[in-house]
């Protein structure tokens, strides 16, 4: 396979030289900036859930309180349904059949 010197050449002056080990002080700084950056994101998640909580409890609070009314109709309806239809337990009709009709509809 044809290789173009040139090309190659480009490329090497983009390289890296070698890695040296880290000081001391360099080390530390990395510490210290990885603890600092650490801190801020655990102030902002703590931020954001406290956002959060608050907005999810006043919508659950405008919520409760706009379907108030319904919630009343709801319980005068069903108490008004189980008086006059029969007693409802889980969703079971229970009702009396006259001995002498039998099993006529």
């Amino acid at each position: 396979m044809y290789t173009d010197k040139s090309r190659a050449n480009f490329f090497q002056q983009f390289s890296r030289s070698p890695a040296q080990p880290r000081t001391l002080l360099q080390k530390a700084v990395a510490l210290v900036a990885t603890v600092g950056l650490f801190a801020v994101a655990l102030m902002f998640s703590v931020f954001l859930f406290a956002v959060v909580l608050t907005v999810g409890v006043a919508a659950w609070g405008y919520l409760w309180w706009k379907s108030r009314d319904l919630r009343k109709q709801m319980r005068e309806q069903q108490g008004r349904d189980a008086a006059a239809e029969g007693l409802v337990i889980e969703g079971e009709v229970i009702r009396e059949v006259d001995p002498r009709e039998g099993d006529r509809p």
